[in-house]
């Protein structure tokens, strides 16, 4: 699905990003928190900003916004 539509390099920092903003979580397993994370990972990384910094910044951003029962 996104695999064509970015590098190795950033598919594996989207990755990691990912990985990282969902252990700090306690919800971070389920699939809607994930899902939630990953679309907003998804969206920077089209908009061009591919830095494993910037990735998780908007990871970390998606989680704010998350209900505080679903962290």
């Amino acid at each position: 699905m996104i695999e064509g539509k970015f590098d190795s390099k950033t598919l594996a920092k989207m990755n990691a990003a990912l990985d990282q903003i969902c252990e700090q979580t306690q919800h971070g397993g389920r699939h809607s928190v994930r899902k939630r994370i990953a679309r907003q990972i998804i969206r920077c990384a089209g908009s061009g900003k591919t830095t494993l910094g910037e990735l998780i910044a908007a990871g970390e951003c998606a989680l704010s916004e998350l209900a505080p029962a679903a962290k």
